[in-house]
């Protein structure tokens, strides 16, 4: 039996993050957070290089096509390797046949010139035209007041929203962000977030990011924002981050059900609105929120994105997906190498 529906949304992805599996352990085993940014994430993004970030997009596209995920936003970092990086991402993923909304994420963690540059190529990816985008922030803690600012007037400039982390860990410094949020930014986790927080965008929830992150539950029903899911960087399987968003809303609200969770997931198609035209057919009895809340999992047998037919039989009909694993994994034992030379 089978069941068709629009193709999935990725509301917040990590492209980047596609190469981390089998990495090199940290110096030291994290505690905290922060720990987890400093010793891994922000050691990671460092190793990146041009090539390396085209590896991870082509594969990190390759698999949302194998979840039935036909449109990723990415939030992408990679401070030595700036300029392009934007294009490099979506010329990738377009060339898998996916969907992308892209963002590079401005920080001050490299000084000055490290935020200009990020906030350059924000402004010259929105510029050219070629692709859908959001101006990134990393987070407000990490950000200096000009740079928020800044990020602001480039959005504002573009007609577009921000795409920012907020409140993921205790010590975000979110308030910043108040004199500019708008009904158009991305405003992900939003886990320590008081519930009249005043933040005007769509929160985008990520269960499995947060849970393995230690951070706490977000509870995302508690707002008045729309809430859309994601999941910050650990593939693109919405069906999969769909039954552990209900499943995690349990732990506090016995009354809620999956049409909650579903809710959530299909905010992905107001974010990128293409995606409700793609076509997956999946090999399912039904495609009711609380049949597939309980089932142990299915695939898609084929998927269309804009009338074409880019996954069938179990593989991508655009590239060799073969070759793109294999590529990807080259790629990701050069950066290993670069990574065990980068010191927190």
């Amino acid at each position: 039996m089978t069941v068709s529906t629009p193709g999935l949304v990725c509301s917040h992805h990590h492209l980047y993050s596609g190469l981390a599996r089998g990495m090199p352990a940290p110096p030291r085993t994290p505690e905290t957070f922060l720990d987890i940014l400093e010793l891994v994430w922000w050691r990671l993004d460092r190793a990146l290089d041009l090539e390396t970030i085209e590896w991870c997009a082509k594969l990190g596209a390759l698999e949302a096509l194998e979840r039935g995920c036909t449109a990723i936003i990415d939030h992408h970092e990679s401070p030595n390797a700036i300029e392009g990086s934007l294009t490099v991402i979506a010329d990738a993923c377009d060339e898998v046949g996916v969907r992308v909304s892209c963002a590079y994420g401005v920080t001050d963690r490299h000084g000055p010139e490290g935020a200009a540059a990020g906030l350059a190529e924000n402004d010259r990816y929105l510029g050219d035209g070629d692709g859908e985008g959001y101006v990134g922030l990393h987070a407000a803690f990490t950000c200096s007041d000009d740079t928020l600012a800044a990020a602001a007037e480039i959005a504002g400039n573009h007609g577009v929203g921000v795409h920012v982390h907020v409140a993921e860990g205790e010590g975000d410094t979110w308030e910043r962000l108040l004199p500019y949020s708008d009904d158009d930014w991305l405003l992900i986790h939003g886990v320590h977030l008081p519930n009249d927080h005043g933040l005007r965008g769509t929160l985008v929830h990520n269960p499995r990011s947060n849970m393995n992150n230690s951070v706490g539950y977000g509870d995302p029903a508690r707002f008045d924002n729309p809430v859309a899911l994601g999941t910050d960087g650990i593939g693109a399987d919405m069906l999969e981050e769909f039954r552990l968003a209900y499943v995690s809303s349990r732990t506090t609200d016995v009354t809620a059900t999956p049409d909650l969770a579903w809710s959530w997931l299909a905010t992905g198609w107001d974010l990128m609105p293409a995606a409700r035209q793609d076509r997956v057919v999946w090999a399912a009895e039904s495609d009711d929120p609380w049949w597939l809340a309980f089932t142990p999992g299915t695939s898609p047998l084929e998927v269309q994105i804009d009338g074409e037919t880019v996954w069938e039989d179990g593989l991508p009909t655009l590239v060799d997906g073969d070759e793109i694993r294999t590529k990807a994994s080259e790629a990701a034992q050069k950066m290993f190498r670069r990574l065990e030379e980068i010191e927190p």
